[in-house]
């Protein structure tokens, strides 16, 4: 008859066994997630390249001829001949404008305004990331946290929130939140 710490010693290395295993499994997937998320991250800043590209000043791209274009990929007729204060979801963000409401911004960043307009209307003041990822219930990890870093440095690019101190993040003097312009 086996001894009862010779059992455990066996139940022990299986499941260190499975626990090695599932670390392996964890660290490729860890290793494939960042490769996919920098070819995300390549693909969005070719897009934005590009609109930034036609939409510069003096760009004559009348006589391009758009054939056999993948589903979905929007033609810049498409763009000209949109409302201009209408942005898709998944879209760049467009800068501010003097009447250009926080609706004209995809979901995740009318509630990155909501969230900074509520802290002003509290009198209270800027957010980090982090802060904003615990108010939207998100996990606090790295990915999430620079996630939405990522979306709050676009938005001061273009003019909707304010950076006053590094990491910290309000909204610009002129934008009065998601529902409405300045």
């Amino acid at each position: 008859m086996p001894s009862v710490v010779g059992l455990l010693e066996q139940h022990e290395l299986a499941a260190r066994r499975r626990v090695d295993g599932l670390r392996e499994e964890a660290d490729r997937i860890q290793a494939e997630l960042a490769m996919a998320e920098q070819e995300w991250s390549e693909w969005t800043i070719a897009r934005e390249r590009v609109g930034a590209v036609l939409s510069a000043p003096g760009n004559d791209s009348a006589g391009v001829v758009a054939t056999d274009m993948p589903e979905g990929v929007v033609t810049e007729a498409e763009v000209q001949a949109s409302p201009p204060l209408v942005v898709k979801a998944k879209s760049q963000v467009p800068m501010w404008r003097e009447g250009l409401a926080g609706t004209a911004l995809s979901v995740d960043y009318q509630r990155i305004l909501a969230a900074l307009e509520d802290r002003i209307r509290l009198g209270q003041g800027p957010l980090t990331c982090q802060e904003l990822a615990a108010a939207f219930g998100m996990d606090v990890v790295p990915a999430k946290v620079e996630g939405l870093r990522s979306k709050a440095k676009r938005l001061v690019s273009r003019g909707w929130l304010a950076e006053p101190a590094p990491g910290r993040f309000t909204l610009a003097r002129s934008v009065s939140g998601p529902g409405g312009g300045s």
